[in-house]
């Protein structure tokens, strides 16, 4: 069993501690089995045998043998938990991310596969939290995406109308319980529906809540204490402002265009959830961060043909 104590700290400690197969299987095994005893992904016995000549175990139930990676993020990987675990500790820990070109000079292997790595890890990012924020909470929308003089002649007729209107990038609303954590969504619309949708659905009723003066945020009223602040002439009135969740705004978009550049839209809500992640847990240290990350790696799983089986909406 793990202690504590003998765990990384920074990424120097993290790559010389899981430099050895050995001690990456059983600290995945002690991450995944808190008790000590392997759980078999298909059946669920835990009457299991380690099988040390192999590093797999096979189950005493339905007589199918298993790796430490079956069942996670892992899964069916040729990779080994050395570089994968690495990757893990540098995402979570990357203020503005880290692009697959960088992570595939950091660890050795092709840009393709670390491509594949970063969106499986992503997975595991992903806020499955149902709690309501309370209390007082900012609600705000952006667009992402690229100028339309800068993209390829074909994308542009494409995904640019004529009338100069936002409809080539990507909406996504957010929101933050001020003093705490936040939440967003990539959306096809920020009609008064989708953003009613989108607050009700996180955050508790009676709350209070800020917003600019788009008038889609104008139905909230009735549910909520509904502040409004105008940003033609100020940006803060007393308490009421927007500026917790303008400040994950730029977060973000610091990061997608500093380190990514250019992220389609099939994908963004990966890259979103990824940044969600590190604000949330920007209080804990890098420690903190991967083994948060490591708590919700079972029972996910993307394979490169869902990852790229999709049709670029029009």
């Amino acid at each position: 069993m793990m202690k504590a104590n003998d765990l990384p700290k920074t990424l120097l400690e993290a790559i010389r501690y899981f430099s050895d197969i050995d001690t990456c299987i059983g600290f995945l095994a002690d991450m995944r089995w808190k008790d000590g005893v392997a759980v078999c992904p298909r059946c669920e016995a835990t009457e299991t045998s380690f099988l040390s000549t192999r590093k797999i175990w096979k189950c005493k139930g339905c007589k199918k043998q298993f790796s430490v990676k079956m069942g996670t993020i892992f899964e069916d990987s040729p990779i080994g938990l050395d570089k994968w675990l690495t990757a893990m500790w540098l995402i979570v820990n990357a203020k503005n991310g880290i692009s697959s070109w960088e992570l595939h000079r950091a660890i050795g292997v092709t840009q393709k596969s670390t491509w594949f790595m970063l969106h499986r890890i992503r997975i595991a990012l992903e806020n499955g939290s149902l709690d309501k924020f309370s209390g007082i909470i900012e609600a705000d929308e952006t667009y992402i995406g690229g100028d339309a003089k800068n993209m390829h002649e074909k994308k542009r007729k494409i995904r640019v109308k004529s009338n100069g209107s936002t409809e080539h990038k990507s909406a996504v609303l957010g929101m933050i319980q001020r003093g705490g954590k936040v939440r967003a969504q990539v959306v096809k619309s920020r009609d008064a529906k989708t953003i009613r949708d989108f607050v009700t659905c996180g955050a508790e009723s009676g709350a209070e809540v800020m917003t600019d003066q788009w008038r889609g945020y104008h139905n909230l009223h009735d549910q909520y204490t509904h502040q409004v602040i105008n940003h033609s002439i100020e940006y803060v009135n007393g308490h009421i402002h927007t500026n917790g969740i303008e400040n994950f705004w730029s977060l973000l978009k610091r990061t997608i265009k500093g380190t990514y550049v250019a992220v389609d839209p099939a994908h963004l809500q990966k890259y979103v959830e990824e940044q969600i992640f590190r604000y949330n847990q920007k209080d804990g240290n890098d420690q903190d961060r991967f083994l948060e990350a490591l708590n919700s790696i079972t029972g996910k799983r993307l394979t490169y043909s869902e990852l790229i089986g999709y049709e670029t909406p029009a």
